[in-house]
């Protein structure tokens, strides 16, 4: 075993201990220091990112500049910011989340508007991991609800993670043409298969590689080919024929930048994942890139997949927030029947 895959393994091992814990870098009083607020299974990636970003800074500006990272379920994360955590800005996995910030009035009503691609610098999806061989035969969402099969999945309630493999199973009936009612029942029978419920995807990796609970895991792209890297012949990677189109929205939090004077260096940090130095950080981590020119060359990184949008399919995510994940809705119905 390499001394690469011993790191990733203490990684991911140590990731229930510390999920929301914030990684900080010592800095001087004078210079600016970042909080990047983010979801689950971004360390790896932010610590690639931060030193790139704060070199660049420092050419550009003639300033230091250090950022600290805090991790945990996107949705959770989302309410702490909102409960008093001073995020410079937040890097989270769904709009929704970002949408409770804006409500708040902590980020601009109008934040889709600040940055390219409705402020979403990249997206992903969510596929399987399988134990080696796939012996469950798990190919497609429906083998998901099968009564042999154990689902490792995390709380829909607090992690963009398991929202998207909600909807992405719930999506995969209605692209069939199938109903409402046949999207429910087999939602219904997934979430029945899930043994544990943990409330972040890297909490719901170290139940399935490290704990070895479950047949399958359900997550994001990157997340799998991190794991994949680290445990090599353990597990298989299975593309479903469909998935849901996962775009990771970023933002400034204008209240914390404007009482800090943090503004300057917080919008150049977002600005920075669109550069290409940012976007190709991104790509090796196997987060599908915005730039077509990085994109075409990781092309054979990212196979093709049919991605269901949430606004197409489901109206957008203040909707379903509403019909699927409010106290009360499609989701505590689902699991209270569990």
């Amino acid at each position: 075993m390499t001394h690469k895959s011993n790191k990733r393994r203490t990684l991911i091992a140590s990731a229930l201990f510390a999920a929301a814990l914030p990684f900080t870098t010592p800095s001087y009083a004078a210079d600016p220091a970042l909080l990047n607020v983010s979801y689950d299974v971004m360390r790896e990636v932010f610590k690639d990112i931060n030193p790139a970003f704060a070199a660049d800074y420092k050419k550009k500006t003639g300033e230091n500049v250090t950022v600290n990272q805090s991790h945990g379920g996107s949705s959770k994360q989302a309410r702490s910011v909102a409960d008093g955590l001073e995020a410079s800005v937040v890097t989270l996995n769904q709009a929704n989340d970002v949408d409770l910030l804006a409500d708040r009035g902590l980020v601009a009503a109008d934040w889709k508007a600040k940055f390219p691609h409705n402020a979403a610098p990249f997206y992903s999806t969510v596929i399987y991991l399988v134990r080696k061989g796939n012996p469950k035969n798990i190919k497609d969402w429906a083998d998901l609800a099968k009564p042999d099969v154990k689902v490792v999945i995390p709380n829909p309630k607090t992690s963009g993670n398991g929202r998207y493999t909600y909807l992405a199973a719930w999506g995969s009936v209605l692209k069939k043409g199938g109903t409402e009612a046949q999207a429910r029942e087999l939602v219904g029978k997934i979430f029945k298969n899930v043994p544990v419920m943990d409330t972040g995807g890297r909490a719901a990796t170290t139940t399935f590689a490290q704990r070895q609970i479950g047949d399958v895991l359900v997550t994001f792209e990157n997340e799998v080919f991190l794991v994949k890297e680290e445990f090599g012949d353990n597990f298989d990677i299975v593309y479903p024929p469909t998935s849901v189109l996962a775009e990771s929205p970023v933002a400034v939090v204008d209240k914390v930048v404007d009482k800090r004077n943090l503004r300057k260096p917080a919008t150049a940090y977002l600005n920075f994942l669109y550069s290409d130095a940012g976007q190709e950080i991104l790509a090796k981590h196997h987060l599908r890139p915005r730039s077509e020119a990085v994109a075409k060359k990781y092309a054979a990184t990212f196979k093709p997949i049919t991605l269901l949008s949430v606004d197409d399919v489901f109206g957008g995510w203040r909707a379903v927030q509403k019909k699927h994940f409010d106290d009360g809705g499609e989701f505590d119905k689902i699991y209270a029947a569990k």
